[in-house]
């Protein structure tokens, strides 16, 4: 059977009717800001401290939005009778937000955790060559990173801080030893 000729609008009709009649549930957002989840993915964040610039950020980055430059620098031996090595030091690191699509794949090729997600969104400008933001500007949404969520109960231990904290227990055991057999 058919349904009767119209049904379809007035069906069509009632659903607008209906959505009519709710209240609205748009915040106005300069004035109301919005409740974002903790880990929300805003804007990048370098700790320029732990780059090392390997590069894997700009070689992995599909839209080619990183910049960085550096150059060589001799670093004298650490012990006499060594020899001098050559390190790389950080010019310019940047990221072209305006070409970035925040895939996070720069943040998760990152080997020494340079970089981070902030929760940062508002970083709006009115000329588009304002959205390359150099290295002391993505310092500035470093500090705005949240930390790391806690380990589950049942988690096991980092490996980093677990042989840290074994080199920190000889230690303690090796300067305990001494002060035993002086006593």
């Amino acid at each position: 059977m058919a349904p009767f000729p119209g049904s379809g609008l007035a069906k069509g009709l009632a659903v607008t009717l209906r959505t009519m009649m709710r209240k609205s549930v748009t915040e106005q957002y300069p004035d109301a800001q919005p409740e974002l989840p903790p880990r929300t993915r805003g804007v990048i964040g370098l700790f320029e401290e732990n780059c090392t610039v390997c590069m894997l950020c700009a070689r992995e980055c599909p839209d080619w939005c990183i910049y960085i430059d550096s150059h060589k620098e001799t670093v004298p031996p650490a012990a006499p009778g060594g020899r001098e090595r050559s390190r790389n030091v950080l010019d310019r690191f940047a990221i072209d937000f305006s070409l970035c699509m925040y895939c996070g794949i720069c943040i998760e090729v990152c080997p020494f955790d340079a970089l981070f997600w902030s929760p940062e969104f508002e970083y709006a400008e009115t000329d588009i060559r304002e959205l390359t933001h150099e290295r002391d500007k993505l310092r500035e949404w470093m500090w705005t990173v949240l930390a790391p969520p806690a380990l589950d109960a049942g988690a096991e231990e980092p490996k980093e801080i677990a042989a840290a904290r074994k080199t920190a227990e000889k230690l303690a055991a090796a300067q305990a030893e001494p002060e035993e057999g002086e006593s």
